[in-house]
């Protein structure tokens, strides 16, 4: 038995997941989450114009970015989708509260984030479809995808800041 493999499932399966839980969320309102329409409006209020494709984006990384981190499909750009989705949480909505998940900190998605980086740097390992398909990118591509939703997570948090000088409000 590949334990390694064995981890990098188990990695997967919790973090995609999760992402994926909370991206139903967002667009089913499943497990009392906004639905699209209340996701819409915290992404307007977050200052995301328009706030429709934003809401639309943002929740299907959430969902199908981590289905296909769970299964092991197209792993590396997942992860990436995923990392960019981190950084944006993050820098959006949880750094002015600290580190800890009590107060609404960084924890729980810097967690999530570094986990899905971990597994685009790693790869899916054997129990995966990428694995079952022969797919195994170079480990210099998984890098540059990895680093590639770092700079995408930054550079759409500078978004709300280009279109308007409004005070930002939270979701």
């Amino acid at each position: 038995m590949d334990l390694t493999s064995l981890a990098l499932l188990l990695l997967r399966l919790g973090i995609g997941l999760t992402f994926a839980a909370h991206g139903a969320q967002k667009v089913f309102g499943w497990w009392g989450g906004p639905g699209m329409e209340g996701w819409e409006g915290a992404m307007h209020r977050m200052r995301y114009r328009p706030a429709r494709p934003f809401a639309v984006m943002s929740a299907l990384v959430e969902l199908v970015g981590g289905l296909l981190l769970a299964v092991g499909l197209v792993t590396p750009l997942a992860a990436a989708a995923l990392v960019a989705q981190s950084v944006v949480i993050i820098g959006q909505v949880h750094w002015e509260h600290g580190f800890f998940n009590a107060r609404s900190g960084i924890e729980y998605p810097l967690l999530l984030g570094v986990g899905a980086a971990a597994i685009g740097l790693a790869g899916p390992g054997a129990y995966s479809l990428d694995a079952a398909a022969g797919v195994n990118p170079d480990p210099t591509v998984r890098i540059v995808l990895v680093v590639a939703g770092i700079v995408i997570g930054l550079l759409a948090l500078t978004i709300p800041r280009l279109g308007s000088r409004e005070a930002p409000t939270r979701a």
